[in-house]
């Protein structure tokens, strides 16, 4: 066996005769321990907050979404339908028309909703139909419309109440001035028969409308659309998919995926995590001085062993070799105590929702292996730097007792 790590882990494990030494060595302990039990949790709780938060968009979001590289509508044609499912990988694809429009509802408007025309493949691509509050999902032979509870609530209407109909207006395509305020909108009745709730943003902007209610409103040719919405096979090669789909269109339509339609979402929820990181490694970093300065009291106090060993023929090296290992071990030990009981935590807020939102909703968590092993890491790398700083004043005592 390695003299220095023989020693390393004597000393370790040894209770010093100065009880300083030992309150010291356990503050320290405690410090890796504490510090590696919060940074994983925190870590574990953010990627369960993201997971949450994304799982919206897996709800509302398709696997990819094809869009019109300038204005707002382009040509899908019967043909270019057809080719789109000929491609490996595409499972299936649904029409789709978006537009600004203005609602009302006896008194009340709400000015700035998008009406989303979805046709009957809509719910394969997309599960909104899961996050219906009330009613049910819309027949694409009949003017009913799926509204946001956010819509809901501004505009006082529920499901199919008899004889409410909600008012959906949306500017006359055309150039130039309008004379006739009145002839400035079409408009369109329509009853409401489902209520949706996503999240509060969506809640308040989209009312979903059969695809012909839709094309009918806003004056389009029959194979005008806004967008594709694309479900993949589990198997699906996603660059391939985009290039099969590019060259059907000859390059001209976007092709986003669910990552760059939330790009906002994703760039915040990152930059949140980094920060966090950041933020509680800074802290670490405090903490971890405290593993240096336990190394060179434990010097101080070795210091009779350390001639001795010297006079023995140890050199400098391997007997800092010694006290910068004893801090690596204890960093390492520390580390590993700590990792271990916030897995065992995470895995029982999992398990049995010890932590609350909601008397309904727990406190979303991740258990992943990146964050475990990040935090490892992280501990290691930082105990090491503050062991070799510690183990640097060997020289110095050596030279004292020399």
């Amino acid at each position: 066996m390695n003299f220095s790590y023989y020693i390393a882990k004597r000393y370790l494990f040894t209770k010093s005769k100065n009880n300083a030494i030992n309150i010291i060595t356990i503050i320290a302990s405690i410090g890796v321990f504490a510090g590696a039990m919060a940074l994983f949790i925190v870590l574990s709780g953010f990627s369960g907050l993201k997971e949450f938060s994304l799982s919206f968009s897996n709800k509302f979001d398709p696997d990819l979404k094809v869009l019109p590289k300038t204005g707002k509508y382009f040509i899908y044609s019967e043909e270019q339908q057809q080719q789109l499912l000929q491609i490996e990988g595409i499972k299936i694809t649904s029409k789709v028309i978006e537009e600004r429009v203005l609602l009302n509802f006896k008194d009340k408007n709400v000015p700035s909703s998008y009406i989303k025309g979805v046709d009957e493949n809509f719910l394969k691509v997309n599960a909104v139909d899961s996050t219906l509050l009330a009613g049910t999902w819309l027949h694409q032979d009949e003017k009913q419309v799926v509204v946001g509870n956010g819509i809901s609530r501004k505009l006082s209407i529920g499901v199919a109440g008899y004889g409410d109909v909600l008012r959906i207006f949306v500017p006359k395509p055309g150039k130039g001035q309008v004379s006739n305020p009145n002839n400035a909108f079409n408009a369109i009745s329509s009853m409401v028969i489902g209520i949706y709730s996503i999240n509060e943003d969506l809640d308040n902007k989209y009312v979903y409308a059969p695809f012909s209610l839709a094309q009918n409103l806003l004056e389009l040719n029959e194979n005008e659309i806004s967008a594709i919405e694309i479900s993949l096979t589990d198997t699906a090669n996603v660059d391939e998919v985009r290039a099969a789909i590019q060259q059907i269109f000859q390059q001209n339509v976007l092709i986003k995926d669910r990552v760059q339609l939330n790009d906002k979402l994703y760039k915040m929820l990152n930059t949140e995590n980094l920060a966090v990181y950041l933020i509680f490694t800074l802290i670490l970093i405090i903490a971890l001085f405290n593993v240096g300065g336990a190394i060179v009291m434990a010097i101080l106090d070795k210091q009779h062993n350390i001639k001795t060993l010297y006079n023995l023929g140890a050199n400098i090296h391997q007997i800092r070799r010694v006290f910068f290992l004893q801090g690596t071990l204890l960093t390492f030990f520390g580390g590993v105590l700590g990792l271990a009981i916030a897995c065992v935590i995470i895995l029982l807020q999992q398990q049995f929702s010890l932590v609350m939102i909601t008397p309904s909703l727990p406190y979303p968590v991740l258990f992943e292996a990146k964050n475990l092993i990040i935090v490892f890491l992280t501990i290691m790398s930082l105990g090491i730097i503050a062991s070799y700083i510690g183990s640097t004043r060997i020289k110095r005592v050596i030279e004292i007792n020399s």
